[in-house]
């Protein structure tokens, strides 16, 4: 099969041959079909599966047809997704495909400064790609209009869920067409995200790529760290390896980011902090300097894990393992692009022991350890799981008290007791505060 077999706008083929695109991916190959032929969609792919321009790619077709006359601050397709990144890096995707078409899109993501936004939705536009929190704001200030919605993307649906977003993406859905076309992408699934496709769709299409959630091309490894300071002088070493060219290094919390950011600027690294904190303008200054070999070392929380994409990046640290098996597979993806090699290297300390089992439970596989000579732990994770189970004899939690305790679901997921789902909700939007 090639793009050709899905009868897109001249203009569109183009545009994906001038991207050096002939063949298209799995997910696009089930996913362009059914979203042209008008069905709704439930798409489960993992991160690097080509999903994004299994929605751009129709949605662009969809808007070559329109029926009517362009309106300002009236968009007709909606693309919500959870973090900026992610949203810059679609609406660099509609305009990679759609450079040869006349339409209008807009970005409206949070960090960003609201004038230029509102000169844009001032104008006439075609198609918006928007974070569910400033879209809520235009929204409350009646600056965009949703009425003329016939088409609503929901990408990374499961990230939005567990950031909480789940009461303004049913409000957004809510002033939209009714007889709208809706479209979910997700890497996993859960009760709560089935009970949103079932409130927003109509009778959905479901497809599931399977396929290896870590990718062949990137190395694992693990170190096993006894403390913050033993850490630190493992990524001292790996820091010196001349194969290193450009490292991620991923912190749980925008202050840890910022203060080992510091520290390997104060020892001669070319090194900056990416996280949520930050201003737009900043991020993107950041990232432009990460893209042009300027900086070597990127300490970054998951704003970075998905939709920042440097084909440059040798090597993915996890300073800080994730809390989200899901989110370990979208840190590592991003080294050992565009078919390169990549290595991943993780920390865990011994109380890291049940995070390093949702990874592996959920990954089908084992990280391997490493052991650094002269840099051997002294404790391990077997330990760890011992005095868990002691400390829950004892009625005490061995979990960090900044992170919500719920009972645990299949894939390392959390499930919410009915009672809890609002509580639940608003810790989520805490955490994302806190941690991106």
């Amino acid at each position: 099969m090639s793009f050709k077999d899905f009868q897109l706008h001249p203009g569109i083929l183009k545009a994906v041959q001038q991207c050096g695109y002939s063949t298209p991916t799995p997910i696009q190959s089930e996913a362009i079909p059914k979203v042209l032929a008008g069905h709704d969609l439930i798409a489960s792919a993992n991160t690097g599966t080509g999903k994004t321009a299994a929605f751009v790619l129709p949605a662009l077709q969809r808007l070559t047809k329109r029926r009517f006359k362009k309106t300002s601050g009236k968009p007709s397709v909606l693309i919500l997704t959870p973090t900026r990144e992610l949203a810059n890096q679609v609406n660099q995707a509609i305009r990679n495909y759609g450079k040869n078409l006349r339409l209008s899109s807009l970005i409206l993501v949070g960090g960003m400064p609201y004038g230029p936004q509102l000169r844009s939705l001032s104008r006439p536009v075609d198609l918006v790609v928007a974070t569910p929190g400033r879209l809520i704001d235009h929204i409350k200030s009646r600056r965009i209009d949703l009425s003329n919605v016939n088409m609503l993307v929901l990408d990374e649906a499961d990230r939005m869920l567990d950031m909480g977003f789940v009461d303004e993406v049913n409000q957004i859905a809510d002033l939209t067409q009714a007889d709208r076309q809706t479209l979910l992408f997700t890497a996993t699934w859960d009760n709560e995200l089935s009970t949103l496709a079932h409130r927003l769709l109509k009778e959905p299409e479901r497809i599931q790529i399977e396929s290896q959630p870590t990718q062949h091309n990137i190395e694992q490894r693990l170190h096993l760290a006894d403390d913050l300071k033993h850490k630190n002088r493992l990524l001292h070493h790996l820091l010196d390896d001349n194969e290193l060219s450009q490292a991620l290094i991923f912190s749980a919390t925008k202050q840890g980011a910022d203060i080992l950011a510091q520290e390997l600027i104060a020892q001669g690294h070319s090194a900056a902090a990416l996280h949520g904190d930050m201003k737009q303008g900043a991020r993107n200054r950041t990232l432009m300097n990460m893209r042009r070999g300027r900086l070597r070392l990127l300490v970054a929380t998951d704003v970075a894990a998905r939709g920042l994409d440097v084909t440059s990046i040798s090597h993915v640290i996890n300073f800080d393992l994730p809390r989200f098996a899901e989110d370990y597979v979208h840190r590592i993806g991003r080294t050992g692009r565009a078919g390169a090699s990549g290595t991943a290297i993780s920390f865990a300390l011994p109380g890291d022991a049940i995070h390093l089992e949702r990874i592996e439970r959920y990954t089908g596989q084992k990280v391997p350890q490493h052991v650094i000579p002269g840099l051997e732990p002294t404790r391990g994770l077997q330990r760890a799981r011992k005095n868990k189970r002691k400390s829950r004899g004892n009625g005490s939690s061995s979990q960090p008290k900044k992170y919500y305790s719920a009972p645990k679901r299949k894939g390392g997921r959390y499930n919410q007791p009915q009672a809890h789902k609002r509580q639940g909700r608003n810790m989520g939007k805490k955490m994302a505060a806190t941690t991106q």
